[in-house]
């Protein structure tokens, strides 16, 4: 029978809403595409220090405010409220209605509901960018014995402190690492402390820390570091031990934060330092990447690896385009920028340069992986987790540290794999001190904590100085040899309050090898390890929880047991297990030699310096190519690294 005048009337209604629901979300995914790129094109080009007379502090302050700005729209928040309780009379699809909830999610992070915390928001915005910018091009280096000063990135520092046997010009080193401390806190960091608590403080947070974590986590800084303490309650003896065992082995000098790195790791750094030649690590990272089965479903990637002056000095990954369904169903794939800061000519740079390539390429593969119908589940701020970001790409960097991968992919330039007893002499050097890496990870947000709970009146540069060193003595037991104020993260907004994630993840990481491990019996090599990742933990990007992800994949709630068990692993069963897993690498390596033919990820790669392009796979002929024109594009320009 015919529809009544009033049911006409109802369904008319209903499909108002409908199109009028549709409409506002293509309106904001496409105007947040647009601003979110604009600000990004601006972070690498200012972080890069490139040349180009369109990239600029000012730009990058702008675009930044301009992105927050929408974000922070009120009206955006009411409407997608308003689009929500009329879902169901709408008759809004699954996907819509996850789309608003995100949307919702996402402005209720931004919205500053204060005129005063909207104000103290923009001045901390340029504060921080002015900051950064000193930062950037503060003269840093060394003193060195018998050469002066001598100019260096905090990465060529810290390398210098791993490897250089004069413990002078190490000893010159963490001085130059620790006059960081000294620049920012007498270069506007105090007072930018002072303003992002005030901000905080007027959105109703005890402290900006505080804002933070509710902001990025979902739950406040008392719940995080109930977490946090089990670790550092739970390792405390494992420091005390191992810091004895240091000064029985190695001299009490072995504790001076200069010294520690280099007599842990600095002899057998050298040795090592032949198995991993740094202009052969895009080609690993894109072997053993696509071996696990991980794909980059199409994305653009630029790679900026080498280090020179003026460059940010911390390696990151960022999108300027994020990968998302579009309505019409159509796939938008992510344009990603990640960089490290590598020295080929310097001894350990290749295996920390591997590592890096390996963490950010895995941040990567997580982000062009998220099919969501919105780019706002797949940027990485806030609603996005911190710990859940750092997890992907720190379970995939975990890789480089065990034998089986080092079987396979750390071989000289002469085509001769690792042999197992130096893998033998670093595990039985570096095992008993691994809990030192712990102490120093989670020193960080210590500090950051106890730095924003400090009284405004009592942030001065000496009392912020003493904070820091208070901290390492406590976490660290003794002065760090990563000073706390040398820290990149705490300048940026994106990144401050944000090292607890990397705490998290690491939790994360131990929990999901143990799970692999369990149902596979092996990770290096394993192509059901990318599948797996990505339909538990990369497809959801920020719709689902962190905490909720880890314990459906795993089958358990997140705890640091599974990392406080292998930091407690007696070495001789470590290096049974550690051998084992070798031998069978290399058996199943002789067994089934490379294939000729190309390596598949799904994805252009740029690989450039600045300005500068060295090698493309869309001009250069594939993967294997572009790895080939970067390899002699290093044996060029670092001729004494390829004779290493």
């Amino acid at each position: 029978p015919p529809r009544s005048l009033p049911q006409r009337r109802g369904r008319d209604h209903s499909l108002g809403m409908r199109l009028a629901a549709r409409s506002f979300i293509n309106e904001v995914n496409a105007r947040y595409e647009t601003l979110h790129r604009a600000f990004e094109e601006q972070f690498w080009g200012t972080k890069m220090a490139l040349a180009a007379d369109m990239y600029s502090v000012s730009e990058l302050t702008r675009t930044k405010e301009e992105m927050e700005a929408f974000l922070a729209d009120e009206a955006k928040l009411s409407k997608s409220r308003e689009l929500l309780a009329q879902a169901e009379t709408a008759e809004l699809s699954e996907s819509e209605v996850r789309t608003l909830k995100i949307f919702e999610r996402t402005f209720g992070c931004y919205i500053m509901e204060s005129a005063e915390a909207r104000e103290l928001r923009a001045t901390a915005t340029r504060a921080e960018g002015a900051l950064e910018d000193a930062r950037n091009k503060m003269t840093l280096g060394a003193t060195m014995p018998g050469k002066g000063f001598v100019e260096m990135s905090s990465v060529g520092l810290r390398n210098t402190m791993r490897v250089d046997p004069d413990e002078a010009a190490r000893k010159a080193c963490w001085e130059g690492l620790r006059s960081i401390g000294n620049f920012i806190t007498s270069n506007g960091f105090i007072e930018l402390v002072r303003t992002r608590n005030a901000m905080a403080r007027a959105l109703g947070y005890p402290c900006f820390y505080d804002y933070k974590v509710n902001q990025a986590e979902g739950f406040g800084k008392e719940a995080l570091f109930a977490i946090l303490d089990t670790l550092e309650i739970g390792t405390r003896g494992l420091m005390a031990t191992a810091l004895e065992r240091l000064e029985a082995d190695k001299g009490p000098a072995a504790k001076q934060p200069w010294n520690t790195n280099f007599v842990l790791s600095g002899e057998i750094t050298q040795k090592l330092d032949p198995y991993f030649p740094f202009e052969r690590s895009v080609g690993s990272w894109g072997r053993s990447f696509g071996a696990l089965g991980i794909s980059y479903c199409g994305a653009t990637m630029s790679l900026d690896l080498l280090d020179r002056k003026g460059k940010y000095s911390n390696g990151f990954c960022h999108w300027p385009q994020p990968a998302w369904l579009k309505s019409d169903g159509s796939w938008q794939p992510s344009v990603t920028h990640f960089t490290s800061l590598a020295d080929p000519a310097a001894v350990g740079s290749g295996v920390v340069g591997l590592k890096t390539l390996m963490h950010e390429a895995g941040h990567a593969a997580h982000f062009s992986n998220i099919r969501q119908p919105s780019p706002l589940f797949s940027q990485e701020r806030a609603p996005t987790s911190v710990a859940y970001a750092e997890l992907q790409s720190m379970f995939l960097d975990s890789l480089v540290g065990d034998a089986a991968w080092r079987a396979k992919y750390a071989v000289s330039r002469q085509g001769q794999p690792v042999p197992w007893p130096l893998l033998a002499e670093e595990l039985t050097a570096k095992h008993p001190y691994d809990v030192l890496t712990l102490r120093a990870m989670i020193a960080v947000p210590y500090f950051e904590k106890a730095l924003y709970e400090m009284a405004d009146a009592d942030l001065t540069v000496d009392a912020v100085q003493k904070l820091a060193d208070d901290v390492e003595r406590r976490i660290q037991g003794g002065l760090s040899s990563r000073p706390l104020l040398s820290v990149p993260h705490i300048l940026s907004d994106e990144a401050s309050c944000y090292y607890h994630g990397y705490v998290l993840a690491q939790m994360a990481v131990y929990q999901t090898r143990a799970f692999f491990l369990a149902r596979d019996g092996s990770i290096v090599d394993n192509p059901a390890v990318g599948p797996t990742l990505r339909d538990a933990y990369w497809a959801p990007g920020n719709s689902e929880p962190f905490l909720g992800l880890v314990e459906t994949l795993t089958g358990k709630p997140l705890t640091g047991e599974a990392w406080v068990d292998a930091l407690r692993k007696p070495l001789g069963e470590l290096l049974a297990s550690e051998k084992a897993e070798y031998e069978a690498a290399l058996a199943q390596s002789a067994a089934a030699p490379p294939q000729p033919g190309d390596v598949d990820l799904d994805m252009r790669i740029r690989i450039v310096d600045g300005d500068e392009v060295i090698a493309d796979t869309e001009q250069d002929g594939g993967f294997l190519a572009t790895c080939a024109k970067f390899e002699q594009y290093i044996h060029t320009r670092f001729p004494e690294a390829a004779k290493a």
